[in-house]
């Protein structure tokens, strides 16, 4: 963390962490994340160790980094919440440039004018002027196209039969997924086509779901927002 903040000549620094999966999303949708449940009680003895351990570890990393930073971390809810509200009000918190750390592909959802994100995985950067060598559609269709697709990871459920692929080809011919729902039922022989109208309410769902910049502070919640602000006061003064 001190090498990146380093690299990209950091101001400040802000962990963001889950604390369980979002009461939020729960409530909208009960099978959110379950897939992650059913593969941690399949485990073995040796994987489950393994797993407490990693976990142990991951608490006692908080615990230090939260010595010299704020860590934001609630209890039922996601950090890819928190590293939304903060894009969202990047400007009340004076928060020039944010740099998002990260190598969930979901936080390609945040990209805008002054927001970029690494990932330590790939070593790479996402940002709108490099945009194009990461996708087939514009920014603020990237979650037109994971409405379409869904997320396996997080148990969401796309529309069967229609992958990255298909998914720009619907929005290059009829527009953003609200556009895509509006225009349903589309006369198709396509067995993809009837899927998508069969299962278009899934399309408002999966906003519901994954639209982190417009649902964030529903997720989040009030209380924790006052905190939020408290705790970054806090450390920028």
């Amino acid at each position: 963390i001190k090498s990146l903040a380093k690299s990209y000549d950091c101001k400040n620094i802000i962990i963001t962490a889950d604390w369980g999966s979002s009461t939020y999303r729960k409530a909208i949708s009960p099978d959110y994340k379950q897939n992650r449940k059913d593969k941690f009680a399949e485990q073995s003895e040796a994987e489950r160790i393994a797993f407490e351990e990693f976990f142990e570890e991951f608490e006692a990393s908080l615990e230090v980094l939260a010595e010299d930073y704020p860590v934001l971390r609630y209890k039922g809810v996601e950090a890819d919440d928190l590293a939304a509200h903060l894009v969202k009000y990047k400007d009340k918190y004076d928060l020039e440039y944010i740099w998002l750390i990260s190598s969930d592909r979901d936080w390609d959802l945040l990209i805008q004018e002054n927001v970029g994100r690494f990932s330590y995985v790939t070593r790479k950067e996402v940002r709108l002027d490099n945009w194009s060598e990461h996708y087939d559609i514009d920014p603020y269709l990237y979650i037109s196209m994971k409405c379409l697709t869904g997320d396996k990871g997080d148990n969401v459920p796309g529309i069967p039969g229609i992958g990255p692929k298909r998914a720009v080809q619907l929005i290059q011919d009829y527009g953003s997924a609200w556009d895509i729902y509006e225009a349903l039922p589309i006369d198709s022989k396509y067995k993809y086509i009837q899927e998508l109208n069969a299962s278009g309410e899934q399309l408002l769902v999966n906003y519901e779901l994954m639209d982190l910049m417009t649902f964030c502070d529903d997720a989040i919640g009030q209380d924790n927002i006052i905190d939020i602000e408290r705790v970054i006061n806090e450390y920028k003064n």
